[in-house]
């Protein structure tokens, strides 16, 4: 299942919390020509160093795939951000 929802949170300055909701597939969407520039350059790079562009696809999918559920946390002093994939 791809992510639905990327939630990003960050603590201001003055100690509260800041949550913006970015859903995946209006912003996939509106990106894909940057996205198929991005596949065409991949699929070149992986001819000019002799790496199976099927299986870098393979692996791209695979970590797309695993990305749901999946938390990011930093916590420095009084700054910190929480990024969670749903």
């Amino acid at each position: 299942m791809i992510p639905q929802v990327v939630t990003a949170r960050w603590r201001r300055s003055d100690g509260r919390w800041r949550r913006l909701f970015v859903p995946v597939l209006p912003v996939a969407l509106l990106l894909s020509p940057l996205l198929l520039l991005a596949v065409f350059g991949g699929m070149i790079a992986c001819l000019a160093t002799r790496v199976s562009p099927l299986g870098a696809l393979r692996g791209v999918g695979r970590v797309l795939w695993a990305l749901p559920g999946t938390r990011f946390e930093i916590d420095d002093g009084r700054m910190a951000v929480l990024v969670s994939v749903r």
